[in-house]
């Protein structure tokens, strides 16, 4: 490399840091020191080495980046806005301001180039991981000889922070178990953390632990050194077998007054430091948001060259589809997010009579009938398959081929589904992820990124109730369903039978957005699917199963509750009391009905009374202070699963006593 270029990668570098500097002094809040410390890295991927093209930022090729240290936005922000992605100058003045392209922390849909929504420590490292799960499945799927459609890599940004979290753990042991060798994180190995040096809390040889999860692991010992960086990823790329780890030493605040202190890491500098540090880099000392046109000119060659690999691509994929336009149509319509037209067909449908099911065995049935014509359906369990029936029969392990659309995640709930929102956010891929209910609450992080981003995430949890019966209370989901109904976006599916469980497939597919169904363990009996329009009636959250003239008391149910509730309705009827029986599936997809049809179905002016195991919150918005709930708001015990439920309650004579005195 000649001196000259030294000199403009050196301006380039600096211009970044120095931007980032900037953004958050007029912030007034923010995060200067890693954007400081990691400009070199930023540069020589955006600038060099990845293959992306910032005037189409979803080209499906793409190499992914993912900030997973999200606070040190400023660095992707300043990145993206001088590779020539749609942000302005402006944007970057109205960081963390109301409405601004340039939020606290980068959300995915949100700005554009933003690979993923990260900000919660360790999340981005994991959903790096389902990306790059993503693109080795895709390339064994679509990629034949001469025609390598899908080949790319993924290249993630952590510090000590992610490193600590128990989810990079999680995610990193699972990537080096499927020998993701596209995956390269960079290690921003500053040894500094908000509340001071690392050694406070942190003292684990973190090679030692990557070289253990079968990683490989690189080490640059100057962050500054880009010729160094530049031999790392390729060393990375050398070895196709491993993920790679490359450890960068690097300079928290680098250039400024506070460089290698915690006083860099969460707050601005300081109009003070801020001239100092602009002296330090051979900038002025009293301008803001400054662009050597030399700096931006290097920055914006990613422009063409990123439009001349996307034309590359395109005509490696018009010869593609040429050669193979059945699997050529359909990495398309899987790219756009579409389904293949009457899939929907494939979709069982259980006769009234047919044998009692649980819905997590009917949901196994689902999938498998829809294997075929739903290719892109992806994913597996932590660890139990064979309890939540979440597998494809006969199918592959993507362990033993990657072609394979069996995941084994392995005992770790939350790398499983960080990991499934990264495939999601990946695209051409629906991803689901599976365990018991009650493990819910080890994902739960990942399920509020999913509702945040808004993927096609699908989480599948089954043993849903005390219906679980001897694993008792540790085993028993009380809180989950209401708690998880409570995150905005997410919607929720706790189906009563089979045909209920073959509809919130059906709707959880069709909606594109992040989904969980709550699946029952016991069997229970089969809806009438000839009397009733049970695929419109879980479309719209709630419906009449079984009415009566006059009724005098509405009996709610969800899931396996409905059925006390309709054996409640025929106690009532034969001491002459008239009940409407509603099952209600969905809480979100209820409230996205009219007021007109909630009161059609509720009975304005008649008492309610719900029926859910579990928690008794969030049910008093339905039936009214003047109702009643039977439901949890205790642990569950250890019995037999119905032994377990008539000591809670849960039997048609407790249902129609608790009914009986709400009639006036």
């Amino acid at each position: 490399m000649s001196s000259q270029d030294a000199t403009l990668d050196n301006l380039s570098i600096d211009t970044l840091r120095l931007l980032a500097v900037d953004t958050v002094e007029k912030a007034k809040s923010g995060h200067p020191g890693a954007p400081m410390g990691c400009a070199p890295i930023a540069y020589l991927l955006y600038r060099k080495l990845m293959k992306h093209n910032p005037a189409d930022a979803r080209w499906a090729d793409r190499d992914r980046f993912i900030l997973s240290n999200g606070h040190a936005s400023t660095l992707l922000y300043s990145s993206l806005f001088l590779s020539g992605y749609k942000l302005t100058l402006d944007d970057l003045k109205s960081f963390r301001q109301l409405g601004s392209l340039t939020p606290g922390h980068p959300e995915f849909g949100h700005t554009e180039g933003v690979e993923a929504t990260t900000g919660p420590l360790g999340q981005g490292f994991a959903m790096a991981v389902g990306m790059a799960i993503a693109e080795r499945h895709l390339a064994a799927v679509y990629n034949k000889p001469g025609h390598a459609i899908v080949d790319h890599h993924t290249y993630a940004l952590c510090g000590d922070g992610d490193l600590m979290e128990g989810l990079s753990h999680e995610a990193a042991s699972l990537a080096g178990t499927l020998g993701l060798g596209k995956l390269i994180v960079f290690y921003d190995d500053n040894l500094i953390s908000l509340d001071g040096p690392t050694n406070l809390s942190f003292t684990e040889d973190v090679y030692k632990r990557f070289d253990a999860y079968h990683w490989q692991v690189i080490k640059v010992a100057d962050g500054n050194d880009l010729a160094a960086l530049d031999a790392a990823v390729t060393e990375a790329k050398a070895d196709p077998s491993r993920p790679t780890l490359i450890a960068v030493r690097t300079i928290i605040g680098y250039g400024s007054p506070k460089a290698g202190s915690n006083k860099s890491h969460g707050e601005p500098l300081g109009a003070e430091a801020v001239a100092a540090t602009k002296k330090f880099f051979g900038f002025p000392e009293d301008q803001s948001f400054v662009l050597p046109e030399a700096a931006l000119a290097n920055w914006r060659t990613a422009v063409p060259r990123g439009a001349e690999q996307q034309q590359e691509w395109k005509k490696l994929f018009a010869s593609y589809k040429a050669a193979f336009p059945e699997l050529a149509a359909e990495f398309e319509r899987t790219q756009k997010g579409e389904l293949k037209a009457g899939w929907e067909q494939a979709i069982p449908s259980y006769p009234a009579g047919s044998k009692a099911n649980a819905t997590r065995s009917a949901g196994g049935e689902v999938m498998n009938a829809v294997a075929n014509v739903v290719p892109e359906l992806f994913g597996g369990a932590a660890d139990l398959t064979s309890s939540t029936k979440t597998i494809f029969k006969p199918g592959v392990s993507f362990h033993d081929d990657p072609a394979g659309r069996n995941v084994f995640f392995g005992v770790r709930e939350l790398a499983m589904a960080a990991a499934v929102n990264g495939i999601a956010a990946h695209g051409g891929l629906i991803p689901y992820a599976s365990t018991f209910f009650v493990f819910s609450d080890y994902a739960k992080p990942a399920l509020r990124l999913a509702a945040l981003m808004q993927v096609h995430s699908l989480f599948i949890f089954t043993h849903d109730s005390i219906g679980v019966g001897e694993d008792g209370p540790t085993h028993e989901p009380i809180e989950q369903l209401m708690g998880l109904r409570a995150l905005p976006g997410l919607t929720d599916f706790h189906p009563a039978d089979a045909n209920e469980t073959a509809a919130s497939w059906r709707l959880a597919l069709e909606r594109k957005s992040p989904s969980f169904m709550a699946l029952s363990r016991q069997n229970l009996p089969i809806l009438d699917p000839a009397v009733l329009k049970i695929y419109e009636g879980v479309a719209k959250g709630a419906y009449v199963v079984e009415d009566a003239p006059d009724a005098k008391v509405v009996l709610i149910g969800s899931g396996s509750e409905l059925w006390p509730a309709l054996e409640a309705a025929k106690l009532l009827k034969a001491e002459g009391i008239a009940a409407r029986v509603v099952s209600f599936p969905s809480f979100k997809l209820f409230e996205e009905q009219s007021a007109a049809y909630k009161a059609s179905v509720l009975l304005s002016g008649v008492p309610r009374l719900a029926v859910e195991a579990g928690s008794t919150q969030g049910w008093w918005k339905y039936v009214g202070l003047e109702g009643d709930v039977v439901g949890l708001d205790r642990f569950g015990l250890s019995a037999p699963g119905p032994v377990a439920m008539k000591e809670l309650g849960f039997t048609p004579e407790n249902i129609a006593a608790r009914a009986k005195k709400l009639i006036k």
